[in-house]
C-alpha cells in the first residue's frame, strides 16, 4: 500500500436510515448562524438520541477552522440554515449505543471533519473516507443519508452523536483544549507529510506560517526532518525559528530563494490565496512533491510544466485525512508533544474572533470553551 495509508476499516452495513434510538434525543446549547450577515448568535440544537451504533459526547472544546468563516458567512456556497459550525471536537463520552465496545462514558474522544461516508466504495475500504465517491457526511451543513437526510449541525455546542466509526480516542497526554485543531490543522499537514513517508533527514518546505503553517512545522520537525519556512513576512521569521523551523526563507527575495534551489524534498503549501508556485518548485530536488493544502478562491498564476518534467516533480493536493490515519496522527502528536498553538474563547467572542482570523490576527488557532455557551432553550432552532 501507499506509505500513509492506514488499515481499511471493516466492511459496514449499507446506508438506510437508523431509527433505532437508545433513550432519549437531547436540546444541545450552540452558537451559530441564521443567515449569511446574521453573525453567532445563540442558538439551540436537537441531537438524536443514540442509536446502537452511537456515541453521545460532551463537548469541551472545539477549534474555530477559516473554513468555519466562510461556510457560515455562504461565501462557498449558500448553505443550510440555521448553521452550527464546528469540526475540531473534544470532549468527554456521556453515553453509548448497545453496539458499541471501544468506548464507554467518560473516555475522552474528538470529532473531526466528518461524521459518516458510504463506506463501500473503494476509497472508504482503503481507510481513505475524505476521498468518500459518494461524498462523505460533512460534520456541519450536510444532508446525513442514514438519519433521514437530517442537516449535520457542528461543534459550537454543548453536545453531539456520531457514529463510532467516525469518533476517535483523544490520548489523556493531549491538552483538550489544544488538542481540538488537530483534528483538521494536524490532520491535513500530518497526512500528507505521512503519504511522502517523510523521516529523518528529509528536508521539508512550509509555505505560509498560520493555522496550517505552523502545524507543518511541528509534526514535520517530529518526524526528524530539516524544516524551512517560506514567508512573504520578515516579521514572522523569529517565530517560525520559535516553532522549530531550521531555516526561514523570504520569499519574494529573488536572491534568498536561489540560494535555496535544490535544498528541498517536499513542500506543503498552506496559503489560500492565489499566488505563483513556480519559484518554490525550483528549490525542489529531484523527485521533490509540492502539496497544496490552502484553496484560493481565485485562479493560481500557471505551473511552467518545464520546471515539473526537469526534475521529475509532483504537484498534489491531499485533503484530510481518513480516520484510521486521523487516529494515527493522535497518537503521535501525544507521543511527541505535539500540539496547536491557541488562544481560548468565550462565546460571546465568537464574532470578535471569526473577525481576527480574516485579519490574521490569531497564533495560530482560536479555539471555543463551550462551557461559556448558555443553556439550552425549551425549543429546537435546527
Amino acid at each position: 500500500m501507499t506509505p500513509g495509508r492506514p488499515v481499511p476499516p471493516p466492511l459496514a452495513k449499507p446506508i438506510t436510515p437508523d431509527t433505532s434510538g437508545t433513550g432519549s434525543a437531547t436540546l444541545a446549547a450552540a452558537y451559530g448562524a441564521t443567515s449569511p450577515d446574521s453573525g453567532l448568535v445563540p442558538l439551540t440544537v436537537a441531537r438524536r438520541a443514540p442509536t446502537p451504533d452511537d456515541v453521545e459526547i460532551a463537548i469541551e472544546f472545539c477549534g474555530l477552522c477559516h473554513s468555519d468563516v466562510h461556510a457560515t458567512r455562504g461565501e462557498w456556497r449558500v448553505p443550510p440554515y440555521p448553521l452550527v459550525p464546528g469540526h475540531e471536537i473534544v470532549g468527554r463520552v456521556t453515553r453509548v449505543g448497545s453496539d458499541v465496545k471501544e468506548f464507554a462514558p467518560g473516555d475522552h474522544v474528538g470529532v473531526g471533519c466528518m461524521v459518516d461516508s458510504c463506506r463501500e466504495c473503494e476509497s472508504c475500504l482503503e481507510g481513505l473516507e475524505q476521498y468518500c465517491e459518494r461524498g462523505n457526511v460533512g460534520t456541519y451543513g450536510a444532508a446525513d443519508p442514514r438519519q433521514g437526510e437530517a442537516i449535520t449541525q457542528g461543534g459550537y455546542s454543548t453536545s453531539i452523536v456520531v457514529d463510532r466509526r467516525f469518533v476517535l480516542r483523544v490520548p489523556e497526554k493531549l491538552d483538550p483544549a489544544a488538542a481540538a485543531p488537530l483534528l483538521c490543522a494536524g490532520i491535513t499537514t500530518y497526512s500528507p507529510l505521512r503519504y511522502f513517508d517523510v523521516e529523518e533527514g528529509d528536508a521539508v518546505g512550509v509555505v505560509g506560517l498560520g493555522g496550517l503553517g505552523h502545524m507543518a512545522v511541528k509534526i514535520a520537525k517530529a518526524m526528524g526532518a530539516e524544516v524551512t519556512v517560506f514567508t512573504t513576512s520578515e516579521s514572522k521569521f523569529d517565530a517560525a525559528r520559535q516553532l522549530g523551523a531550521d531555516h526561514v526563507v523570504l520569499s519574494k527575495d529573488a536572491d534568498a530563494m536561489e540560494t535555496a534551489n535544490r535544498s528541498i524534498d517536499v513542500i506543503i503549501d498552506t496559503v489560500a490565496a492565489p499566488h505563483d508556485l513556480n519559484p518554490y518548485f525550483r528549490t525542489l530536488r529531484l523527485d521533490g512533491a509540492l502539496f497544496q493544502l490552502g484553496l484560493p478562491a481565485d485562479d493560481m498564476p500557471p505551473v511552467s510544466p518545464g520546471l515539473l518534467i526537469r526534475r521529475r516533480l509532483a504537484y498534489a493536493g491531499s485533503l484530510i485525512g481518513g480516520i484510521e490515519e486521523t487516529q494515527e496522527m493522535l497518537d503521535f502528536c501525544a507521543e511527541h508533544g505535539v500540539a496547536s498553538d491557541i488562544e481560548v474563547v468565550r462565546a460571546e467572542q465568537l464574532n470578535e474572533a471569526y473577525d481576527r482570523m480574516v485579519a490574521g490576527d490569531v497564533k495560530y488557532r482560536f479555539v471555543l470553551d463551550t462551557s461559556t455557551l448558555q443553556e439550552p432553550a425549551e425549543r429546537a432552532d435546527a
